[in-house]
């Protein structure tokens, strides 16, 4: 099981089943707290992935941290096992593997 929580202890998502691509969880999206989340306006571009969107972690209509997550909408060909899911920045958040635990 892998949970990405705020410091603060908000669950921002859970799941047994994510995808590791490049070092990073990537969350089915129906693993993803999307209450806790609000869509930011940055864009970047991975050359095998596709153009990834960004969320903001929004609680009570507060941004506690920009850019917290992003996603790929849309995939390239290589990269179509992550389309919609979820990651999100280690340093914003603790990671919770199984018995282990990183604060990053």
């Amino acid at each position: 099981m892998v949970k990405a929580t705020l410091k603060d202890g908000t669950v921002l998502a859970e799941s047994a089943n994510t995808v590791v691509v490049e070092g990073n969880h990537y969350f089915p999206p129906e693993a993803v707290n999307t209450a806790a989340l609000s869509p930011s306006p940055t864009h970047t571009t991975c050359p095998w992935k596709g153009v990834a969107s960004y969320y903001d972690a929004t609680i009570g209509g507060k941004t506690l941290v920009s850019d917290v997550a992003w996603y790929y909408p849309e995939t390239k060909e290589k990269a179509n096992n992550i389309k919609g899911y979820v990651a999100f920045y280690k340093a914003s958040f603790a990671v919770a593997c199984r018995a282990q635990t990183a604060v990053c």
